[in-house]
């Protein structure tokens, strides 16, 4: 095993940290990104995917490690931002040796960085990684963690969703709204849950038969499309991206119907400037490092010993969080995206005056 820690501040974007993680013997193939230490340990999760290139892992880990950074700084956590990729197929590479090597490398950083779930992850992998390193989140109840994290950032997506419509439409409900969710896996499935709850219609897709069968069976009233193409194209109020990132871009946003974007998934906006497209098309983007911050806030809270009712109280909160951006944006005149990147980094840098990188 052996660890390269990338020192081009041009490659790695301003991030304090890049590190190559590589173990011939389980087929490893890793990065991890440390983007800022200045709240606290960093704190992101692990994606395992089949990326086309080294190239394009790292191009993702470096996007969202930053994302975490400002994900974590809005949430009102004590954590810097960070996040690691695995470069395999999931289901034809997952092992235990594979995962222990992993987890062996984040024990090397000594608590710079704090691993949790993320696409591509379980709950069950965090407990073998957890086998070799203390700095771990998000593990099973029976191993005494917090579970599917899922839940929670479902829920705070749902709250911003509600600020959303409120800010658009007078009240804080999706009552009578219609909802295109793409993406059923761990989170759509819940948020789903809620929006029929509240008394919204959903329209939903994935490319997962799995997940189609399961929203014909649990929800027969959810309005199933063959594709996100479709998706964004249908008679629908809010837009919620579940699955992987880069949802919004210059094919996607001309043809969108709905008035607002509020989703899961992570880095929705495909390259800088989509947010002035939303924003010229009269679409509200609340920001997806605001509103699906539910999952870090529950793995966070495990750290210190899980309460879930305190930590489903501090997701609620993403519904003010939201509130206040969409408040900001429109005082400044700016996109909301723009108001929730100058939030964040307010508080980075007043934090940061007191200390520059964490040591453990």
């Amino acid at each position: 095993m052996g660890v390269f820690v990338s020192t081009d501040g041009q490659e790695s974007d301003g991030h304090e940290q890049v590190v190559f993680c590589q173990d011939k013997q389980s087929g490893l193939r890793a990065i991890i990104a440390i983007y800022s230490t200045a709240l606290g340990p960093a704190l992101g999760g692990t994606r395992f995917h089949p990326y086309a290139s080294e190239a394009d892992a790292l191009r993702d880990v470096l996007d969202l490690s930053r994302g975490m950074a400002y994900k974590n700084a809005l949430a009102g956590l004590d954590h810097g931002g960070g996040k690691a990729v695995i470069w395999g197929d999931p289901e034809r590479d997952r092992s235990e040796p594979l995962l222990r090597a992993y987890g062996r490398f984040v024990e090397s950083l000594h608590g710079r960085y704090y691993t949790a779930c993320d696409v591509g992850t379980y709950v069950s992998d965090m407990d073998v990684i957890a086998r070799e390193t203390r700095y771990v989140t998000g593990r099973s109840v029976e191993h005494g963690g917090a579970g599917d994290s899922s839940v929670l950032t479902a829920w705070g997506v749902f709250q911003g969703m509600r600020a959303a419509a409120e800010h658009l439409w007078g009240a804080p409900t999706l009552a009578g709204r219609r909802v295109g969710v793409a993406g059923l896996g761990k989170v759509g499935k819940h948020l789903t849950a809620h929006l029929i709850e509240d008394g919204a219609s959903v329209v939903a897709t994935d490319v997962s038969e799995k997940a189609l069968a399961w929203a014909r069976q649990t929800y027969p009233q959810v309005d199933l499309v063959a594709d996100a193409e479709a998706l964004v194209r249908a008679d629908i109020d809010v837009y919620a991206p579940c699955a992987l990132g880069g949802a919004l871009d210059d094919d996607t946003v001309p043809v969108l119907r709905a008035r607002a974007v509020v989703g899961a998934a992570n880095n929705q906006l495909a390259h800088p400037g989509i947010e002035k497209l939303l924003a010229d098309r009269g679409v509200l983007y609340a920001p997806d490092y605001v509103v699906n911050a539910g999952g870090v806030i529950q793995v966070a809270d495990e750290i210190h010993g899980f309460n879930f009712d305190r930590a489903r109280l501090r997701a609620t909160r993403i519904y003010d969080t939201t509130r206040e951006i969409l408040r900001l944006a429109d005082a400044e005149g700016v996109p909301p995206a723009v108001a929730a990147d100058r939030l964040a980094e307010r508080r980075i840098a007043e934090v940061s005056r007191l200390r520059t990188i964490h040591l453990p």
